[in-house]
């Protein structure tokens, strides 16, 4: 397959070539300077105001054993535009060339947690789960499963990515399934009886026939056995979805079987989940979170052997950013301030020590405690999107 193994990155074969060809110019003239480097982003994709910072432990994993120092945000920190993220400091020769990976590793990672947040403020407490892995490269499906999930999905459809998670694989079942066997309602009860109890019984109700009639034969057959329907209904055949999902609603209930769920997916994103939001319960979101636009990183240099110096249009200096835990306020401050907000109240410097020397000096945070940190800041920042 076309990819990178984990030893082609480390060896640094994945660089911008100008990065390796720095290094040797700087060792044949014997030249290894301390610097600070600094990575954030000036603008955000779509007009979006914050972001969610992810990637964050494989950029330790990089950086481990190089000799140089880490300060970063939390993984899952919310963050805006201009802000630092994180900063590595050392021997330029010690990290330079891995420039192109890490920023790799933080800018797609953290568009898909971003998109994923979004989509979750769009969904309110529904459920979200990601069905996007297929429109990528598989090798990249744990990191985007594991992105989404970080951003507020509530499952994931791979198995790796769930089995890395921690959590059970989420799915209903594919077209497939009622094509081969050809009728949909022996689909159904052949799902029913071949899956493993623990599988929440979500049958799909689009593949014959008229999303009520199926929806309704689904019910009849499975009774109290089936815990929801999904509907996936091409776009050619959609036509108002929102009116749709009110009518299957209707005759579900009308018949006594309110306790199924709706479930809609294909072609979601954050704006078309709220019309829908009346009568569904449950979104699969694909494309809209796995394609995410990448946030725009750059790294650069901000202090050389201790002294403040940037190339044009960046602030030199080595920065954190300051938030007060009284008034929320931030600030972008040097490194040196000291953590107190005007108002008088405490303020906590967001980028915190990740690596001393290339030793990592906090453990990773499971993905669970990260999804929190991220679902606790949406509800306590009053995001918008």
């Amino acid at each position: 397959m076309h990819i990178a193994t984990e030893s082609d990155i480390r060896a640094g074969r994945t660089a911008d070539v100008y990065f390796p060809r720095t290094a040797t110019v700087l060792r044949h003239f014997g030249i290894d300077k301390r610097v600070t480097m600094e990575v954030r982003t000036t603008t955000l994709p779509g007009g979006w105001e914050w972001a969610v910072l992810a990637g964050v432990g494989e950029v330790a994993e990089l950086l481990a054993g190089v000799g140089c120092s880490v300060e970063c945000m939390p993984e899952g920190t919310i963050f805006f535009p201009g802000e630092p993220v994180l900063t590595i400091s050392g021997p330029y020769l010690g990290f330079g060339v891995y420039e192109t990976a890490l920023l790799g590793l933080l800018c797609q990672a953290s568009g898909i947690a971003t998109k994923a947040a979004r989509i979750r403020l769009a969904a309110g407490g529904r459920t979200v789960v990601s069905f996007g892995a297929r429109r990528m490269h598989p090798a990249l499906a744990p990191m985007i499963e594991r992105s989404a999930y970080l951003g507020g999905c509530d499952g994931v459809a791979t198995i790796l990515a769930a089995e890395q998670i921690g959590i059970p694989p989420s799915g209903t079942m594919p077209h497939a399934l009622v094509l081969v066997v050809g009728d949909s309602v022996q689909a159904f009860r052949m799902f029913d009886q071949a899956t493993p109890a623990e599988v929440p019984r979500i049958c799909l109700v689009d593949t014959l026939q008229d999303e009520k009639f199926e929806a309704l034969a689904a019910a009849e057959a499975l009774g109290d056995r089936l815990f929801g329907v999904r509907l996936d209904t091409p776009g050619s055949r959609r036509g108002d979805m929102r009116a749709l999902l009110r009518e299957v609603r209707w005759e579900l209930d009308l018949r006594g079987f309110g306790h199924v769920l709706l479930m809609v997916s294909g072609g979601l994103d954050e704006d078309s989940i709220p019309p829908l939001n009346a009568y569904a319960q449950a979104y699969g979101v694909g494309t809209a979170i796995s394609n995410a636009p990448t946030i725009n990183f750059a790294a650069d240099i901000v202090e050389v052997e201790g002294r403040p110096f940037a190339k044009r249009g960046k602030e030199s200096g080595h920065k954190n950013v300051l938030r007060c835990q009284a008034c929320d306020r931030r600030e972008i401050v040097p490194s040196a301030t000291s953590p107190a907000c005007s108002c008088g109240g405490t303020g906590e410097m967001l980028l915190q020590p990740l690596l001393i020397d290339g030793q990592r000096v906090v453990p990773e945070a499971s993905a669970a405690d990260i999804r929190q940190r991220v679902l606790r800041q949406i509800s306590t920042l009053g995001l918008t999107r």
